[in-house]
């Protein structure tokens, strides 16, 4: 787990003012810095006459060697290509093995590696396979090669958006990052504005995290999860995406046609599982734990986040087999109601982990706010950041690996707007203009109206109803606070494409799920787990998105997803016997946050204030419209803090890095050896 940078020259010669590669190289250097938290144990930098690489390195695999950038090459030219590299690659050693058997003959008495680690295994199945490469991977990866004899640069993402990779291309060249931070030292570099992207904004206060391939700046973009691109210098990267899930299921109400439900008469090829329920829970659970080996791979101490629900205790569950001594970390509120610190404790006895707590009080999550943006890049509105980012500094005095449960609700079916369906389907025998008649009739019934929501939920297809688990400002209190507020910049800017991949015959769970895998889960939930692991040179795994394990959850019809009594009905039935009882069917929770109420109190109130009131963008948002919501989310009983918070955290973000008026206290990591 690392953070890279780098940067493609447009020319090779001396610009008008002065600047070459050499000067271009020490900026790149520099840039470093703000991404030491990324790689705190190694920083090393290589160039030619037109690439640049820059790298921080935090060592979890060969820590004696696999050091980066790294150069790697075919035995008539040993260091053709040059990598870069974050992320681990879990089936390293399988490939290398794979590589050596094919090709290892034609290194002669020459090692076809040099290290034991997972780097080499990335180039040398680029060098035979080409960018059929990055499908064969299993991990969590961004990574650019460099090929010295081509001139081309070959980057890529993994499958799910783990990893995060920014991009920007300029007049001077191409420069991509983990980090937004970095690129932004070398826009001049790249000749290119620091300008913000007013249609990005609209989009971040819909869906409380700016969406790929956006950021708030308009000349930094990113490489979306499941692409790669080639890059050439002095031209545009030309992206194409390698993996596009695809669900195979069937209408929605026909769960017995599935094809995973075959007549038992019709012969079974050989070696093929019996096509049973039992037969389906028992390779979901074989899947999962084939995934958590895997991923448990390390040379440094492995420790696991659990919460109080069923998806990070089964990781720490399966975890405990292959460690142990596993150390298990979980955070609360002192706050009753929102603390899962007692469960979390109870589950982490009953599978016998060694069992950290971190409670979080009000004054340390409010001072936290402006270094956690910082980390960001871009404000992602979820309160859960802080909890996480608290949990993770904890966590890094103990381990430098952590496994955690995200992607089981997008895989499996775990949200439970994703029973929304079964609640809506009477309206689906309606005539269109009834159900448009339902919708103009919920206009008119006062908010907060018990019946209100059901009614205009079920007017609209799912298309227009359903852009992800962020549901923030609808477009009359949108209106009400932005300066600029475009009707036409809406969601489906962004799910509308998405929409577009969907087949024609999926039900809406299982569309719904696709939708979560391109919008919330890489926009939302993996954001927050690797910058807040990240800012803590935390090396965060997430087992649960595997290749592997997605093919088990891809042909699921949408009855063992989501019932009228639970969701993730089939991954339940698996974790059977694995999952404390007590845990097994619980409802869902993660690390709550008593956002609601410390708004309305001494807690977090004149805090909000003051964040609304210095904030430097009067030109953008309607302050007093704001200032007037927090009042009434203090006296009333409408609820406006996750809008209050998705503004506040935007003020936040620009007094940092707009305005330059707020500057984080960023320490520079130093951590416990021998971990």
């Amino acid at each position: 787990m690392c953070g890279l940078l780098g940067f493609l020259t447009a020319q090779t010669a001396s610009t008008p003012d002065g600047r070459t590669v050499e000067t271009t190289a020490a900026q790149v250097y520099e840039a470093l810095h703000c991404q030491r938290h990324r790689g705190p144990d190694e920083k090393g930098t290589w160039n030619d006459e037109r690439m640049i690489f820059g790298f921080n390195r935090l060592s979890i695999i060969d820590i004696e060697h696999s050091h980066q950038p790294l150069r790697w090459g075919p035995p008539e030219n040993p260091e053709r290509y040059a990598l870069t590299f974050n992320g681990e690659i879990y089936n390293y050693l399988e490939l290398r093995e794979e590589l050596k058997a094919e090709h290892g003959a034609e290194f002669g008495d020459q090692p076809m590696f040099r290290t034991e680690g997972d780097s080499e295994a990335i180039v040398a199945a680029f060098h035979y396979w080409g960018a059929k490469a990055a499908s064969r991977l299993r991990g969590m990866f961004a990574f650019a090669i460099w090929d010295t004899e081509l001139n081309k640069l070959f980057i890529a993402r993994d499958p799910f958006g783990i990893k995060p990779l920014f991009l920007a291309t300029g007049p001077g060249g191409t420069a991509f990052s983990s980090e937004k931070k970095s690129i932004l030292e070398l826009l001049g570099d790249l000749e290119l504005s620091t300008d913000l992207d007013p249609r990005a904004l609209e989009h971040y206060t819909v869906l409380q995290y700016v969406p790929e391939p956006e950021t708030l700046h308009k000349d930094i973009r990113r490489l979306e999860s499941g692409c790669y691109a080639w890059v050439e210098p002095g031209q545009q990267p030309r992206v194409t995406r390698y993996f596009n899930p695809q669900f195979r299921v069937v209408p929605f109400g026909k769960a017995d046609e599935v094809t995973a439900h075959a007549p038992t008469t019709r012969p079974r090829p050989a070696g093929q599982r019996p096509n049973t329920p039992a037969s389906r829970y028992k390779e979901i659970a074989e899947a999962l734990e084939d995934s958590v080996a895997k991923h448990m791979r390390a040379d440094v101490t492995v420790g696991s986040f659990l919460s109080g629900g069923i998806d990070s205790t089964a990781i720490a569950a399966l975890a405990m087999r292959h460690n142990p001594n596993l150390i298990t970390f979980t955070t609360g509120f002192e706050r009753e109601g929102y603390s899962e610190v007692d469960v979390a404790a109870e589950s982490a006895a009953a599978i016998g982990a060694r069992h950290v707590v971190r409670v979080v009080g009000p004054e340390e999550f409010a001072a936290s706010i402006p270094e956690i943006i910082w980390y960001l890049d871009d404000p992602v509105a979820d309160p859960a950041l802080v909890p996480l980012y608290f949990v993770a500094k904890e966590a890094r005095k103990h381990v430098k690996v952590v496994l955690s449960g995200e992607g089981a609700d997008e895989l499996f079916g775990g949200y439970t707007i994703y029973r929304e369906p079964l609640s809506l389907k009477p309206f689906e025998y309606l005539p269109k203009r009834v159900r448009k008649l339902a919708g103009k009739l919920s206009e008119r019934i006062p908010e907060g109206t018990r019946g209100k929501s059901l009614l205009n939920r079920g007017s609209m297809t799912l298309e227009e109803r359903y852009y992800g688990n962020a549901r923030s400002f609808n477009d009359a209190q949108l209106r009400s606070v932005l300066r600029e507020f475009r009707p036409e910049w809406t969601h489906q800017d962004v799910t509308g494409p998405i929409y577009g991949m969907q087949g024609y015959h999926w039900d809406p769970v299982t569309r719904m799920q696709h939708l979560d895998l391109f919008t919330w889960l890489r926009g939302d939930i993996l954001v927050k787990a690797d910058k807040m692991t990240m800012a803590n040179s935390l090396e965060l795994r997430v087992p649960f998105l595997d290749p592997e394990v997605f093919k088990v959850a891809e042909k699921l019809p949408y009855d063992q997803k989501i019932t009228k009594e639970t969701t993730k009905y089939a991954l339940r039935q698996a974790l059977e016997g694995i999952v404390p009882g007590h845990v097994l069917h619980r409802a869902k929770l993660g690390f709550p946050v008593p956002l609601r109420h410390w708004l309305r109190g001494p807690e977090l109130f004149d805090w909000a204030r003051t964040q609304i009131t210095e904030s430097g963008t009067d030109h953008l948002i309607d302050k007093p419209a704001v200032l007037a919501m927090l009042e009434a989310h203090r006296t009333g009983p409408i609820d406006h803090s996750r809008r209050l918070w998705t503004l506040i955290c935007f003020m936040v973000w620009h007094g940092i890095f707009v305005e330059n008026r707020i500057k984080p206290e960023i320490q520079e990591p130093v951590y416990p050896v021998n971990l």
